[in-house]
């Protein structure tokens, strides 16, 4: 059992795929473990059709094929479902920052759903274990917990051994915070001069530029007058969903309100 201070439940979540595309590849495995802030722990796995073929160098990692999931649910199918178990919940995983919670958002849009993760806490395993010692997760359980990961890419034994390395994490580094807020704050930092946590907008004063590329340090309010264009691409490209929930908002004549309002 985890060893943290929760005050709302934590899902802990690993996600298999059709490929590592965020935006355009499609979820077929996920694997959930929720624990409660009395104890409590719940186990959830849902396979999906991605209604696409699987490439064969997917398969080749997590050993999923066309064949297993041709009678699965598609995610639109399950989407409410999945969202109520990750609704008022806080997230955990290992590189949930850089990929799951990415693809789960664009699943759960493509099905109709918000899934707002603005107001959840983040602890990403990978982001501990790479500020300590930069590895994988086979790795980590190694190093952490003295363990092979013999079931690597499957989802329900990733989301264990992530549990695992997590253990071993808040056994091995007593400086580690024990409750979400702080954990959050160490796993997922914001600059303070980033308006999205990705830091593609920033401010300067209290109006908010663009960040990065040729229009950096270009007003975000003068892009969207004289080169919408520029934040319409934003929309179709790769970028993170606070970033695109930002462009979206100024293409719509609204800006995001500085710090202190």
């Amino acid at each position: 059992m985890l060893k943290l201070k929760l005050d709302r439940p934590l899902v802990v979540f690993d996600i298999e795929s059709t490929g590592t595309n965020k935006k355009a590849d499609r979820l077929i495995d996920l694997a959930v473990v929720k624990f409660w802030p009395d104890g409590r722990a719940e186990s959830f796995a849902f396979r999906v059709n991605p209604e696409r073929p699987i490439p064969p160098e997917s398969t080749e990692i997590h050993g999923i094929t066309d064949e297993m999931v041709k009678d699965c649910p598609t995610f639109q199918q399950i989407a409410p479902r999945v969202m109520d178990v990750f609704r008022g919940c806080d997230l955990a995983g290992y590189n949930i920052l850089g990929f799951d919670i990415p693809l789960l958002t664009e699943e759960f849009t493509r099905a109709g759903l918000v899934f707002d993760t603005q107001a959840c806490r983040v602890l990403d395993a990978q982001r501990i274990f790479h500020k300590k010692v930069p590895r994988d997760l086979p790795a980590a359980l190694a190093y952490y917990c003295g363990e092979m990961h013999l079931d690597a890419h499957d989802a329900m034994a990733d989301v264990q051994a992530t549990v695992r390395v997590l253990e071993g994490q808040f056994e091995r580094y007593a400086d580690l915070p024990r409750d979400m807020e702080r954990l959050d704050e160490f796993c997922n930092p914001r600059h303070p001069d980033w308006v999205d946590r990705s830091g593609k907008f920033k401010w300067v004063g209290r109006e908010a530029v663009i960040n990065f590329g040729k229009k950096q340090g270009t007003p975000l309010a003068e892009i969207a007058r004289t080169d919408p264009g520029f934040l319409k691409w934003m929309l179709k490209s790769d970028f993170a969903p606070d970033a695109l929930e930002i462009a979206k908002n100024a293409l719509e004549g609204k800006l995001p309100r500085p710090p202190g309002g």
